[in-house]
């Protein structure tokens, strides 16, 4: 007797009620029973559409990245998108007071990446790749490629620090002048 068939819609929105779950909750200290309990599920119906906890895990971190990317995505594919414009829509999506849960999640995660990267090999494989090729490609075919990743580079770490800074301190003053003032310079 076969089992039952994968409800792949059903799965897609306990994936969803799972990463809101845990941007509201942190993953330190991940557990089926809360999780189970906040969804109104069984820790049993979870363990069946995710199998394990770090499977679990790697699917919320990929949908995070999904949800991020997605939200920024329309500029990269606009007519006379440029870098500028690029750039400034990632940093007013990213320190958006509405998304602080899903960057402090994201910064967790890439600490915790950076000392045991064996289970996070994937979220470390796209921390910089998604961004540097979008960042790459709205500078457009006529950017020689080496000043194109270096400057990608400079954008990535510019707002990147810019977002751990504003989540860090709250003071959205001084860090959207700061931020005002790089993306100026693009």
């Amino acid at each position: 007797m076969a089992g039952r068939p994968v409800n792949h819609e059903r799965r897609a929105e306990l994936l969803d009620a799972v990463v809101d779950y845990t941007v509201e909750h942190g993953f330190d200290g991940l557990t089926w029973r809360p999780i189970a309990a906040a969804l109104g599920e069984s820790p049993t119906t979870l363990v069946h559409r995710f199998g394990s906890k770090d499977q679990m895990l790697q699917e919320v971190l990929g949908r995070l990245r999904e949800r991020i990317l997605t939200a920024t995505a329309h500029t990269t594919s606009e007519e006379g998108a440029d870098l500028r414009v690029h750039a400034r829509a990632v940093w007013e999506r990213t320190s958006d007071p509405a998304r602080g849960g899903e960057f402090r999640l994201f910064f967790a995660v890439y600490g915790r990446a950076l000392q045991a990267p064996g289970p996070f090999a994937d979220f470390l494989g796209h921390v910089v790749a998604d961004w540097m090729t979008a960042l790459r490609r709205v500078q457009g075919p006529d950017v020689e490629p080496a000043a194109a990743t270096r400057t990608a580079t400079l954008v990535i770490a510019t707002l990147r620090g810019l977002l751990l800074d504003l989540l860090a301190t709250g003071d959205r003053d001084r860090v959207q002048d700061a931020a005002e003032g790089f993306l100026s310079s693009l």
